[in-house]
């Protein structure tokens, strides 16, 4: 399964690890996801959906069903 966030495309990010002498070797930067259920009431059913802390925020905010419409519009659910 790859770490990318349903709603909002997030994908892990590729940096450096930098020594005190500034040695510097590749790391990743991971996204924070989880796996989280969601009640759509309008359509009367669950969802299992793998969304970043961001994304999270988001759906608190603004609502699940308003994100997913957002999702799909933007290509990332289908």
């Amino acid at each position: 399964m790859s770490r990318v966030c349903e709603l909002t495309g997030k994908v892990a990010m590729v940096g450096n690890n930098v020594s005190h002498a500034k040695n510097r070797t590749k790391r990743k930067f991971n996204v924070n996801l989880l796996k989280k259920r969601f009640f759509i009431a309008e359509e009367d059913k669950w969802v299992t959906l793998k969304v970043s802390a961001s994304a999270l925020k988001t759906i608190n905010k603004i609502g699940i069903a308003a994100a997913i419409k957002d999702a799909k519009s933007k290509g990332f659910l289908k």
